[in-house]
């Protein structure tokens, strides 16, 4: 599964979540998911929090010939943090998210997902084609070995 930019082929991004014995799959700006309109507004709120915690959006990472929003837009939505917001809007309080990812995990989603937790106290886990992460209290297992 991929896209064919410039003559090259891009990896499509997408995450895992099992909640209740059904797997449920993101791919990054995907708005097919049934909760989707609820997962953005919850994605929504969570940044709000982030932002007041010191996030800022790294755009640098894309390499893409964009626009600086449509770059913000596509960081936004990647598929990790849809899964993530998915997971807290239908697991227990407190309980922990785990996901999995077929890329390895951006440097802009490792930095969020530093916030996370301490704003839903929760714990999360990411297991990516490269490592296993686990983020709380305002880290991450890998300390710094991303």
């Amino acid at each position: 599964m991929g896209r064919d930019i410039h003559g090259l082929k891009k990896i499509t991004g997408w995450n895992t979540i099992t909640i209740d014995g059904v797997l449920h799959e993101f791919v990054g700006g995907d708005g097919s998911h049934p909760q989707s309109m609820d997962i953005y507004q919850k994605w929504d709120e969570l940044l709000d929090q982030m932002t007041l915690r010191g996030y800022v959006l790294d755009t640098l990472i894309i390499l893409l010939d964009m626009e600086e929003d449509e770059k913000k837009h596509v960081l936004y939505r990647h598929s990790e943090k849809l899964a993530i917001v998915f997971g807290l809007l239908n697991t227990p309080t407190r309980s922990p998210i785990r996901i999995t990812k077929n890329l390895r995990v951006c440097e802009d989603c490792h930095t969020s997902l530093k916030l996370i937790p301490n704003i839903v106290d929760r714990e999360i886990a990411i297991c990516d084609q490269n490592r296993f992460y686990c983020f709380k209290d305002g880290s991450c297992s890998c300390k710094g070995y991303w």
